[in-house]
């Protein structure tokens, strides 16, 4: 029986083999009890990155000209150059908001102080208070979604995951406000996080052609409303964050390829490094239009950038012992701080954030406390140094002026010469205290019982705080846990060998490189980001030193930061590998507990409806029969299909004979009708009014499926189905008996363009 005779698309389509029609699974159902302790979220969606190639794609692809792939292809760049510049400008915006709001509260502070330092410690709590209460009542109340970093849920996104909110435009408002109060209140946590979810959420919100909801849509932007396309914008809009957080363009790239991303191309990184470049021209702009004074507090702050090309350019091969001890504790602090953080997290969701918003509230207002308390209190316990010599470093300024911000803050020392190391630490921005520690040339400048008290206090906090209810971020966190600990055996190294060419900042930056790779476990992007932050490319050999260390010591114990936060949000990520027990097992286990659910070519009204309402399926095989009434699968049709052939009713027929409808279906149907709208929010059998009369009709679902989808034999190994669906981007695979003939072998060969052109050519003048 050859293909015109089969009953597949045109007429024609593969015999695939019997399927049992089955009665419809039970949907499953989980209490709120369960979905806390881990069970999967049912609002949880795969993602359609395959094409359908129905009928009505074709015929749609048929009516398009080269004047609309040259418009396609244009419009992709132009997504690129929006998503650069509008990442830059969001984090051009939270910088100057944070940085401004801290200086407004040290600036406070340090006047009160001078009259009552108890006056001073309530503004302080004041301050910060009134901000992260901002951060948390705008998540809670308003964008429940922009709580953490966002880089797990992105991961799983781009993974094929789809989580209800994530992307969506008030999830990025929550996130850009919420993270400048809970930065700018002085929590210890970092904004670079919360930046790469800023720029998937731009990237989304423009490739959905804006939002709906409050009535910013535009048409014209919504060629890429499906979820391939959004895939590609997401990764540049990942980039972006991370080449706005850092000013490391490359870097950017780098991590969207290494750390969020499942599936990659090469057209794809030309428009990733085109975007990440964007962000790096707007970012300098915005500096050196600040550098003028028309920024308040900002000036060239805020940005991370810590240039330490002066440092130590040069070091002897003893000075490898002490590097690579840095790398191995920064792999044991890591491994300790990814375990603290997952114990702490499944207590508080399983426990404390079940009570409802007020108590996550009441939670985020308490480790605002405590981290003001501390911060001002552990510098008042600690003895003032006195400056250094003038003669013998003479650009530098000590005490620092109460109204600027940086090294040698006079906080509480009865003598006008005097600085308080501690207080340099904490009465400064997040990145300034950083630039602190990095900074060189500053010998001596803070002591060892100074820094072994931040270390353990900083930890504390950043394991606490990391969870609540706010826009959190564990960069800037673990490069000043990194750095503090890294400056420790600067020091140490400094008195064992005595030599001047050893400078503490050096140490202090492998330090947060170490602790970075053991707890994120990231190796050539962050060795990247590193490099360019610092300007220093003659520690490029010593960073990745520290890293592979870190990076297999902190292996040993755990997994990596965000991977321990996937699994602790039960994201279902198809992990780089296959796990070692699926090579004992085939395809036919993985589908041995679920029965199939079905549809005839012609179908009942009643029964699409019925069958939508009683599963939570979104794929569905096709069947047909023979002449001689073998039933034959034609496809496989998706929900949202479905749905929108059921709200149309425009292929509603009286009679259950199959019709020839080609070239009509493009006039009545766009194929973006058939795609949901972001983060889950799509139509819903439930939305969909249908009269009893017309539960008596049927449609001819054969123009809608997809008539090539992808399948596998049932004996197939399970490893090799893993890697098929990962690789390809897949939702569905059909498990099929193994086929009994083979019409032919495509080798290399076969798909190379030259033969086809010959071939093309060859029809053409015959």
């Amino acid at each position: 029986m050859q293909g015109k005779d089969m009953p597949g698309v045109n007429g024609g389509g593969p015999m695939w083999k019997q399927l049992n029609n089955e009665p419809p699974d039970s949907p499953t159902h989980y209490s709120d009890d369960e979905l806390m302790l881990g069970y999967r979220d049912r609002g949880m969606e795969s993602l359609d990155y395959e094409v359908v190639e129905s009928v009505a794609y074709r015929e749609d692809q048929a009516q398009r000209g080269i004047w609309h792939h040259a418009s396609y292809v244009t419009l992709k760049w132009t997504f690129a150059l929006l998503i650069g510049i509008g990442t830059g400008l969001a984090a051009f915006f939270i910088n100057i908001a944070v940085e401004n709001f801290s200086g407004w509260k040290f600036a406070a502070t340090f006047a009160v102080m001078k009259h009552s330092y108890f006056l001073g410690l309530v503004v302080y709590i004041a301050c910060n208070g009134a901000l992260v209460f901002s951060s948390v009542y705008i998540v809670t109340q308003f964008a429940p979604a922009a709580a953490g970093s966002g880089i797990p849920e992105i991961k799983a996104y781009l993974n094929g995951v789809d989580t209800p909110g994530i992307l969506l435009f008030r999830t990025l408002i929550g996130k850009i406000l919420g993270s400048i109060g809970s930065v700018g209140g002085g929590l210890a946590l970092g904004k670079e996080g919360p930046l790469v979810h800023t720029g998937a959420c731009i990237a989304s919100v423009l490739g959905q052609g804006g939002s709906t909801k409050y009535n910013a849509n535009w048409r014209w932007l919504r060629r890429f409303k499906n979820d391939r396309d959004r895939r590609d914008l997401v990764t540049c809009g990942c980039a972006a964050g991370v080449a706005a957080a850092f000013r490391s363009p490359v870097g950017g790239v780098l991590f969207a390829l290494e750390e969020v991303t499942s599936w990659w191309r090469s057209q794809l990184l030309w428009r990733v490094f085109f975007t990440s470049a964007v962000v790096a021209i707007v970012v300098r702009t915005a500096m050196g239009w600040c550098k003028n004074g028309k920024c308040g507090h900002f000036s060239s702050g805020g940005f991370i950038i810590w240039d330490i090309s002066g440092g130590q350019d040069d070091y002897s091969f003893y000075e490898l012992l002490p590097m690579a001890m840095l790398g191995a504790i920064g792999g044991l602090l890591g491994a300790l701080f990814n375990q603290l953080t997952i114990w702490i997290s499944t207590w508080r969701r399983n426990v404390l954030h079940r009570q409802g918003n007020r108590v996550m509230i009441i939670e985020v207002l308490l480790v605002s406390l405590i981290t003001s308390i501390l911060s001002f209190g552990l510098p008042m316990m600690t003895t003032c140094k006195p400056c250094p010599d003038p003669a013998k470093y003479p650009d530098v300024t000590c005490p620092l002026p109460s109204s600027n911000y940086g090294n040698y803050v006079n906080f509480f020392c009865s003598n006008e010469n005097e600085y308080n190391d501690l207080a340099t630490i904490f009465f400064n921005t997040q990145d300034d205290a950083i630039r602190n520690l990095f900074s060189t040339n500053t010998p001596n400048e803070y002591t060892t019982r100074s820094l072994l008290t931040f270390l353990v206090m900083f930890f504390s906090l950043a394991v606490l705080t990391f969870g609540t209810a706010v826009p959190s971020g564990q960069f800037v966190p673990g490069i000043m846990i990194g750095a503090t600990y890294g400056r420790l055996v600067g020091i140490l190294v400094v008195n064992a060998s005595r030599k001047n060419s050893v400078d503490e900042g050096t140490y202090a930056l492998l330090g947060a490189a170490s602790f970075l790779g053991g707890s994120m476990r990231m190796t050539v992007s962050l060795c990247v980001i590193m490099v360019e932050i610092t300007n220093n490319l003659q520690l490029l050999p010593l960073i990745m030193l520290v890293l592979l260390i870190s990076k297999a010591v902190g292996d040993a114990f755990n997994n990596g930061f965000y991977e321990e936060q996937v699994k602790l949000r039960s994201l279902p990520l198809l992990e780089s590998r296959p796990q070692r027990f699926m090579r004992t097992l085939a395809a036919k286990d993985a589908i041995s507990t679920r029965k199939v659910v079905q549809f005839s070519r012609v179908s009942k009204v009643s029964q699409i409806v019925a069958v939508l309402r009683s599963t939570d399926h979104n794929g569905f095989p096709v069947v047909d029969n023979l002449d001689t009434g073998e039933p034959v699968v034609i496809g496989l049709i998706l929900r949202s299909y479905l749905l929108v052939l059921l709200q149309a009713k425009t292929d509603f027929q009286h009679n259950s004979l199959p019709g020839d409808i080609r070239g009509q279906i493009s006039f009545r149907y766009n194929m973006r009708d058939f795609t949901k709208p972001v983060s889950s929010k799509g139509l819903s059998i439930y939305e969909i009014n249908i009269s009893p009369q017309e539960m008596d009709m049927y449609i001819d679902l054969q123009p809608f499926v997809n008539p090539t989808p992808y399948i596998v034999p049932e004996d197939m190994s399970l490893t090799k189905v893993y890697n098929l669906f990962r690789l390809l981007g897949l939702r569905h695979i059909c498990v099929v008996p193994r086929p009994s003939q083979v019409v032919g072998v495509i080798t290399r060969k076969d798909l190379l363009p030259e033969d086809y052109h010959y071939e093309a050519s060859a029809d053409h003048f015959q």
